[in-house]
């Protein structure tokens, strides 16, 4: 892996030597059907012409191309011995001209990993689905290039196919002569083009919009997915987010689409959520429902469908030098998917999902030791892999909501218009967007940018309210704190809500002011003299970025009300503040699990509900003390199955709380409920089992000993498809017992056979929480292997086993001192590697600290 890197300064001397005409790629994926009868990789044929010029004719410099062989290389017309000029990642190109065509012919390989030309065969029915994934340095493991987003070029692409199959690109293509050729892109970066082919089921639609200048805009859409998945294929969903973001971003961004047509490709074993290349948006395939899914599924799909679109211009029109401004995509992007979800959607409660889901995500992110300014620091290409984090995306966009609230939201878009038209087709840096800001907002934005995308860290906000003799505020301040490590004291635009309790028992907002936090201690003059509040809820509106806190009334209203808050925004905030308290030891976990099971089963948003799922089973695998974890276990069973039987049959809280029944499920009781509903012999009016319930319920009975190999094999019998399969095989992995546990861990480490999807599910099954003794052994294990597999896998792969892998169920001072020891002797290992086995001790030793929280409380009962 390390000879595949690319560092910051290589890539800088390059793009100061080169500018890049245009290429023409050829691609011969015939070969991807049939018997591979070789005994490497199943390789493609790959030819790339490049035409470029370079600044100092004479120089050297060097072309990108992973690949198992290289046939023939000429540069201006002069063969080159491939053997001499290519050492498997890069190819020397030594005394250029003024202007230079280079042309490389190679053998590629298919991948199993999702990184480059993916190949996947359908269990199904045989058939076979490729699909392109780059970002951020793959496409040189398909055609040699020059790979950095700022050596723009416009793409040709031409493919020869299967007989049969449909071939995807960029531009508008057409099969001529069993040759598809597809139309020349606009300058784009190598990392988003894209190529996808097979026997696709593709359906199609179109938008059409008039401008006020009477100009008129028809963009052809597509979507497209495996045949198997075509039953449950809701492409009139997806066609009308889509005209509803085309609509949205042409009405605020003044810039008119630029890349064509719009296809949006569901493909199977994808690593990440969705790809935005530009006219052929590649998405992971999971996002096509086979069974009933709740209002928060289609919501976030609809999210990542308008944050893919909105990179469109944010990413792909004007794309960041380096990875170093990678936020300047995917912080925006990020922004405008709950923008436009609210302004141009169904899904009105995107700001509450946002404040939810997506900030959580930042704010564990943002306390990691690897945390990191927005704009970070991005050494090499493995530090750009591992930024794709919390930090640039959702913590970066919660700073432009911040930045919304600061410059006023007119100002923000016209500034984003002018940073369009000024920059498009091209590439910026972080000044490049301040001095637009400034000029539309009249603000000073190297204060504001200094403070929020230039430090890193995370303020915590606290009300200390004085009350005056006859019960009034007499003051009411804000009291703004930050950790040791990352001391930076920022401004805060807040508003702060006071609440109380009405006759009928509901906590509602009486009184609101809006106010600018600076330095440690700001108060609130607005909010002397009103009435006692029994809530204070700092950042009310979720305007700014922080932890929020509460004074001692507060803490003990929600403890006795918290479901009785009326706005869900407020009452979703005040769950995500009790959260960020019990990761950080200052609520005990059982108090939390409390509030879960007192509390949730009132919660209105659907979406916040299943985030209150998920952080009740890690506050029971995390943060309670291990001799409450049991107790703890049987009382979210007992609540989420009371729950169950309790909702509106049909409802979605009935299917939530069914899924949520099930990750906690263990005692005896509870199993033979899952196995009732599985054989039809305990029925719950309204639940509807369907195919991906069934894998839901079957998961716990397999990991605790109740669904054997049979069992799960007749299961796969019913549903013989790719999901059935990865279901299978994680259901499979999570068997109690070491003999399984033995397999799984050799199939993930020891051997490179199976897929990227196939192995996340082994790893998903192998690291049970109920088996901790079971996977103790493997601790001691894992910091034996971690470095061999970090050098011998892709970089996708390892980082799935390094992370999935990590023992971090087991609880103990132990583990951290093995961590600790194996960072100690390991000082010099890649900086990548490090950071992940750092952020995995760190959330080890905050699950311990959380234990022992957690432990002194009931000490103190």
């Amino acid at each position: 892996m390390p000879g595949e890197n690319l560092s910051r300064d290589e890539a800088r001397e390059r793009a100061a030597l080169l500018s890049v005409d245009g290429y023409d790629v050829s691609l011969d994926i015939r070969t991807a059907v049939g018997d591979d009868t070789g005994d490497g990789p199943r390789t493609f044929r790959s030819v790339t012409t490049i035409r470029f010029r370079c600044a100092e004719p004479g120089a050297s410099s060097f072309a990108d191309l992973i690949a198992p062989s290289v046939t023939a290389v000429s540069l201006n017309g002069k063969d080159l011995d491939p053997s001499e000029v290519f050492d498997g990642s890069r190819i020397a190109l030594e005394d250029l001209a003024a202007d230079n065509e280079l042309i490389v012919d190679a053998q590629c390989a298919y991948s199993r990993t999702g990184e480059g030309l993916h190949r996947f065969v359908d269990p199904e029915d045989g058939e076979v689905y490729l699909y392109t994934q780059y970002e951020p340095a793959d496409s040189r493991r398909v055609f040699a290039n020059f790979e950095q987003p700022d050596l723009k070029a416009p793409f040709r692409f031409e493919v020869r196919a299967p007989e049969g199959w449909t071939v995807w690109s960029n531009g508008l293509g057409e099969l001529a002569d069993g040759v598809w050729r597809f139309a020349e892109t606009k300058p784009i970066s190598t990392y988003i083009t894209c190529v996808t082919a097979g026997p696709y089921h593709y359906v199609t639609d179109s938008y059409e919009r008039t401008f006020e200048d009477g100009t008129h805009l028809e963009i052809p859409l597509g979507a497209l997915c495996r045949k198997g998945l075509a039953p449950y294929f809701d492409s009139d969903d997806i066609f009308l987010v889509t005209k509803q973001g085309l609509d949205f971003f042409h009405d605020h961004f003044d810039y008119p689409y630029p890349f064509g047509k719009y296809d949006q490709a569901f493909v199977p074993e994808y690593n990440l959520g969705a790809m935005e290349n530009p006219g052929l948006v590649t998405f992971r395939e999971e996002f096509i429902f086979r069974g009933k899914v709740t209002r928060a599924s289609y919501e976030g799909r609809a999210n990542v469908v308008l944050h893919e679109m909105a990179h469109m211009w944010f990413g792909d029109l004007v794309t960041m030098e380096w990875w170093d401004d990678l936020w300047l995509k995917e912080s925006f992007a990020d922004f405008m998917g709950a923008f436009s979800l609210v302004g141009a959607t169904r899904f009105k409660s995107g700001w509450i999902t946002f404040a939810n889901r997506r900030k959580s995500w930042a704010y564990r992110a943002d306390q990691l030791p690897s945390t990191h300014p927005i704009t970070a620091d991005i050494r090499d290409l493995q530090d750009a892999k591992l930024n794709f984090d919390g930090i640039t995306y959702a913590k970066g966009a919660s700073v432009l909501k911040q930045l919304v609230a600061y410059v006023g939201q007119d100002a923000f878009l016209e500034g984003a218009r002018r940073y369009f038209k000024r920059n498009a087709y091209g590439n910026t840096r972080l000044g490049d967007l301040l001095s637009v800001l400034e000029e539309t907002s009249g603000r000073d934005m190297a204060t504001w940018s200094r403070a929020w995308l230039q430090t890193a860290g995370v303020n915590s906000l606290t009300p200390q309210v004085l009350l005056s003799p006859e019960g009034r505020i007499d003051e009411l301040a804000v009291v703004q704190e930050a950790a040791e490590s990352h001391p930076e004291l920022r401004p805060h635009r807040v508003a702060v809500g006071l609440y109380r309790r009405s006759a009928d028992g509901s906590l509602a907002r009486y009184a609101r002011a809006e106010v600018d936090v600076e330095g440690p201690r700001t108060v609130v003059s607005e909010l002397a003299g009103a009435e006692a509040p029994d809530l204070v809820l700092v950042n009310d509106d979720d305007l700014t970025y922080c932890k929020i806190r509460f004074d001692e009334t507060s803490l003990e209203t929600l403890k006795g009300g918290l479901g009785s808050i009326t706005d869900p925004l407020a009452r979703a905030l005040c769950w995500s503040a009790l959260w960020n308290m019990t990761r950080d030891a200052l609520l005990p976990a059982r108090d939390f699990v409390g509030l879960v099971l007192r509390f949730a089963g009132r919660e209105s948003d659907i979406g916040v509900l299943q985030m209150l799922h998920a952080w009740a089973n890690s506050s029971l695998v995390n943060y309670v003390a291990p001799d409450w974890r049991e107790t703890g276990g049987r009382l979210l069973a007992e609540g989420a199955l009371r729950e169950l039987r309790g909702a509106e049959p049909g409802g979605e809280p009935q299917l939530a709380w069914a899924r949520f029944f099930a990750t906690v499920a263990s005692q005896p009781a509870d199993l033979r409920v899952l196995q009732g509903l599985l054989a039809g012999t305990e029925k719950i009016e309204g639940l509807e089992v369907d195919q991906e319930l069934r894998w839901s319920f079957l998961e716990p009975l397999a990991a605790h000993g109740a669904a054997d190999e049979s069992a799960l094999a007749a299961e796969l019998a019913r549903d013989d498809t790719a999901s059935g399969k990865r279901h299978q095989v994680r259901c499979l992995a999570a068997r109690p017992s070491t003999a399984v546990k033995a397999q799984a861990w050799a199939q993930v480490v020891e051997s490179d056979a199976l897929s990227n999807s196939l192995i996340e599910s082994t790893i998903a099954g192998f690291d049970h929480p109920s088996q901790r003794e079971l996977l103790a052994p493997y601790a001691e294990k894992y910091f034996t292997v971690i470095e061999r597999v970090w050098r011998e896998r892709s970089i996708q792969i390892a980082m799935h086993v390094v992370q999935g892998l990590f023992p971090s169920l087991q609880h103990s001072q132990a583990t951290l001192d093995a961590t600790d020891t194996w960072l100690a002797a390991h000082a010099d290992a890649a900086p990548a590697l490090r950071r992940l086995v750092l952020e995995a001790r760190d959330d080890l030793a905050r699950a311990l600290r959380g234990q022992a929280c957690d432990a002194g409380a009931a000490t103190a009962d």
